[in-house]
């Protein structure tokens, strides 16, 4: 019986070959880092273009010769992570070293003096920390908000009771619409003038209400939309948990006499509370990059600037590019270490059960 499988041909790090990956990649960062330094950043861009795809020609050839065909199916998916998210993450991060602005040719490196002016509450940007604290405001008041109003709806939506179907459909239907969609019905209904709460108001007192007069009445607008279009989402996952409890578990608590409030705490709550963990960490990371809502609303009047709509004017408006990526930067720190907390804090509670 004669053997048909392929040989290949040993190579050591310094042969010249089209699957030769480590110097592939050697040659790539010395090319890349001498264009940088010394070609106008024009041409360094193609430059350093070309040696990422040598490099990734060479290891699509390593893979076709040793025979890696799982990796050859999968490189499409990665090619496009690649140049759809990595690239552009390195390209911004290098970008934050440097002062630079889109509306200009000229490009200096500063090192991490971006990161010092953001995070210096000095005469230059007194505004970075005031945004920072109002967008933890909204995160906090937004998020218990929606934690509260989704968990007492899923409690609701677990009980079977008449037009339960068509009235679950009617409550989802706020997180199916746009944000876009959900600020123009909002700021019309806070409207003064012709807008559903002024007239509900007017009937009482006979004048005008402007919730958006003042910071309070603003921050309560824009936490009651965000509200209103996001606590069904906390309900689907809460609800998830709660239909999956088994029915015999109630049955015996109910044999034994025991109280509702044991039950929850006994029965109901262990099931929804991993639920319940992931519905706030879903929730805190996208109130944390709140802006479209404070743009259609009060357009970041009344004191209701976050840290996100901030990082909107001063990338586009201001064409401060540089700047605005180092603000990223910070907000994508401040997001990671949220989530290391709720997986600490979710690993402490899987370990203690």
């Amino acid at each position: 019986m004669t053997s048909t499988t392929a040989q290949t041909i040993p190579t050591t790090f310094t042969t010249v070959a089209p699957d030769n990956w480590k110097l592939a990649i050697v040659v790539g960062l010395v090319v890349s880092l001498l264009a940088c330094l010394i070609l106008p950043p024009n041409i360094s861009f193609w430059i350093v273009g070309a040696m990422v795809a040598m490099v990734a020609m060479t290891f699509v050839v390593n893979a076709y010769h040793r025979h890696y065909y799982g990796g050859l199916l999968v490189s499409p998916a990665i090619a496009v992570l690649v140049v759809m998210n990595i690239f552009p993450l390195l390209w911004s991060l290098g970008l934050s070293f440097f002062a630079y602005q889109s509306n200009q040719q000229t490009i200096r490196f500063v090192g991490l003096a971006n990161y010092v002016k953001i995070l210096t509450d000095d005469l230059k940007a007194p505004e970075n920390w005031a945004n920072l604290t109002n967008t933890a405001m909204f995160v906090v008041l937004t998020v218990t908000a929606q934690m509260i109003v989704g968990f007492l709806l899923a409690l609701m939506f677990a009980k079977q009771f008449p037009l339960r179907k068509y009235l679950l459909i009617l409550v989802l239907t706020p997180m199916m619409l746009s944000v876009v969609a959900v600020g123009v019905f909002f700021s019309n209904y806070y409207d003064p003038t012709f807008g559903l709460l002024s007239y509900f108001i007017r009937l009482f007192t006979g004048e005008q209400f402007i919730l958006m007069d003042n910071k309070a009445g603003a921050v309560a607008g824009i936490v009651f939309a965000d509200a209103w279009m996001w606590s069904p989402f906390v309900m689907l996952l809460v609800l998830a948990g709660l239909v999956s409890v088994p029915k015999y578990l109630y049955e015996a608590a109910a044999i034994d006499r025991v109280s509702g409030w044991r039950r929850f705490w006994s029965i109901t709550f262990p099931y929804i509370r991993g639920l319940l963990m992931l519905a706030l960490l879903f929730r805190t990371i996208e109130a944390f990059k709140m802006a479209d809502l404070v743009i259609l609303l009060t357009k970041g009047g009344n004191g209701t600037m976050t840290i996100s709509y901030h990082l909107i004017r001063i990338a586009n408006e201001q064409n401060k590019t540089s700047e605005g990526a180092a603000i990223s930067y910070v907000m994508l720190f401040i997001v990671i270490v949220l989530t290391n907390l709720y997986l600490y804090i979710a690993n402490r509670r899987t370990e203690g059960a």
